[in-house]
């Protein structure tokens, strides 16, 4: 049976995310095009891909849609005023009437066309027939559809660029982040955070990498150490600067690593924690030893993590040797109550793009009061109480971390938080819970950088 197609025809582009173009069928040409802008080819020489922006409906460029596909050739292409081009080709189905099949084409700029999609006659099966004093002899789409949430809830995955700030390479979690971007069709490229430099200009920020401008990438994910935080945060607010979406902004994860400022932020935002005071005078410790609730207490270096430069001082002569060894190193440092009932053991929970996605209970090694996973803690599963819930996800966006572990003490008086990790590592908590967090970092990345449906022009 023939396929009667008209010399123009609605088409859609389902795995493009593009569900209705008008396209133009050409017999007289012999390759496909589809009108293409801001081409940028990036991935694996022996896997490349390409992504680019289209404009689908003729006259708006304020509706932009971001696609991606692979690339199967580049080729050299003569238009009809005579010039040459090199192209690159992509392979995708097309959706004509009930027909659906898969067509290769080029990628170009057709914006001063008044058909973003030219089908040539190496895409038309045997069975179809051009007229070519007809027009839509198929059924008609619409450019409705993308003023609809469908164009965001149904698009294809598209892949995405991402860089990933991390000076270990082989850690867990580093592996875990490339291996499941790699799995769910991303590029994913691991950048040690030391060797990138920028260009601060007023007219276009720029990142260099190992002596080359690096290209636009869709996010970034922070996995900055301690000892870097500040050059780590300053190559953030570039990315922000540029426009990429970073996972975990820099005034989130500086906020997070300075102890104080993690406490007075929680403090302003009214969540619970342990009775906290800082003071820098010698002479105000026996103050400083009160106001902190009195023996036992807990002191901890602002810049500790891993638990390391944290110390229990069982009595107030104890706490006060303590202080008096921090001053003589000119360590900045706070003390805090310490929660006896919570018996060594914190519950850490996940929380991914404000929400709670796993949580684990850490309980300290005999004789030791911090249940760090690296100072020998074990960690299980566990369920949150709706008030741990709550208190996680308000501490996440109070920082404005997309991920956060939020470790908490259960007190006598409720849940307290401890600390608010910005860069939470995923080894322990995936095997005491069993689930895929490398995944769920990516659902929300997915979710993020996804296009938007169009507005309505107000008439």
């Amino acid at each position: 049976m023939t396929f009667r197609l008209g010399w123009e025809e609605w088409v859609s582009l389902p795995d493009l995310g593009l569900p209705a173009l008008k396209a133009k069928v050409d017999t007289g040409a012999r390759t496909s095009a589809l009108h293409a802008f801001d081409i940028e080819p990036f991935g694996p020489a022996n896997a490349p891909r390409v992504r680019f922006a289209i404009h689908p409906i003729p006259g708006r460029e304020d509706l932009v849609i971001p696609c991606s596909a692979k690339i199967v050739d580049r080729r050299e292409v003569i238009s009809s005023n005579g010039d040459m081009e090199y192209r690159f080709v992509i392979r995708s189905d097309i959706a004509i009437g009930d027909r659906r099949w898969p067509v290769e084409m080029t990628l170009t700029d057709r914006g001063q066309m008044a058909y973003r999609m030219l089908i040539g006659r190496q895409a038309l099966t045997p069975d179809m027939i051009v007229s070519p004093l007809d027009s839509f002899l198929q059924p008609t789409l619409g450019y409705e559809i993308y003023s609809s949430a469908a164009v965001r809830t149904d698009a294809p995955r598209r892949s995405l660029r991402i860089a990933v700030l991390s000076r270990e390479e082989s850690a867990y979690s580093t592996l875990r982040i490339v291996e499941e971007g790699e799995a769910r069709g991303h590029v994913v490229e691991v950048l040690d955070t030391t060797r990138l430099y920028m260009a601060i200009t007023t007219a276009e920020p720029a990142v260099f990498y190992d002596g080359k401008r690096l290209a636009r990438y869709d996010a970034v994910i922070p996995r900055i150490g301690v000892s870097v935080t500040s050059y780590g945060t300053a190559i953030l607010r570039q990315f922000e600067a540029m426009g990429t979406f970073v996972l975990n902004p820099a005034d989130g994860i500086m906020a997070s690593r300075d102890k104080l400022h993690a406490h007075q932020l929680l403090a302003r935002h009214r969540l619970p924690m342990p009775t906290t005071a800082v003071a820098s005078s010698p002479r105000d410790t026996e103050d400083l030893i009160e106001l902190g609730g009195g023996a036992p207490l807990v002191l901890k270096l602002l810049e500790s993590t891993q638990g390391k430069g944290v110390v229990l001082a069982e009595t107030s002569k104890a706490a006060a040797s303590v202080i008096t060894a921090f001053r003589g190193l000119k360590a900045e440092f706070l003390v805090q109550e310490f929660v006896k009932e919570a018996a060594g053991e914190d519950v850490r929970a996940l929380v991914i793009g404000g929400k709670v996605v796993a949580a684990m209970r850490r309980t300290a090694r005999a004789g030791e009061f911090r249940s760090n996973l690296h100072l020998g803690g074990t960690a299980e599963a566990v369920k949150l109480k709706p008030a741990e819930r709550d208190i996680a996800t308000r501490a996440a966006r109070a920082f404005r971390l997309g991920l956060a572990g939020v470790d908490m003490l259960r007190s006598a008086h409720g849940p307290k938080i401890l600390e608010v990790n910005s860069s939470p590592g995923f080894e322990g908590i995936e095997a005491a819970t069993d689930r895929n967090i490398a995944e769920l970092v990516y659902l929300e990345i997915e979710r993020r950088v996804r296009p938007a449906p169009a507005r309505r022009k107000k008439s």
